[in-house]
């Protein structure tokens, strides 16, 4: 299959969700911030050279910042788009979120 159709293929899979009311999520943004400063650092150290572990100690503090957005972002959709559709008693619906929250946990994506 050709990238134009495989592209068009996940672009027309990602429009199919149920849409519910998106959660907010610019509470993560100050993190964000913080993240995109810390790869900025990295940078810096790679540009002056640094010693290997300070820099690798620096991308693992990365990684776990990374990690701790993904779980808020993760508990807010949770508490909010899982809980919605919970609410909207729309059986098809909540498998939707169901299967969305097995394939995050699986690492599969949506």
């Amino acid at each position: 299959m050709s990238p134009a159709k495989l592209k068009s293929r996940k672009n027309k899979k990602k429009t199919q969700h149920t849409t519910t009311s998106p959660h907010d999520h610019s509470a993560e943004l100050k993190r964000l911030s913080r993240i995109k400063g810390q790869v900025e650092g990295v940078e810096r150290m790679i540009l002056d050279k640094r010693y290997c572990p300070e820099i690798v100690n620096q991308i693992k503090a990365i990684r776990s910042a990374l990690k701790s957005l993904e779980a808020n972002v993760i508990e807010g959709h949770m508490r909010n788009c899982v809980k919605q559709a919970i609410t909207s008693r729309d059986p098809a619906t909540v498998q939707e979120k169901l299967d969305e929250i097995v394939a995050l946990m699986k690492g599969t994506g949506i």
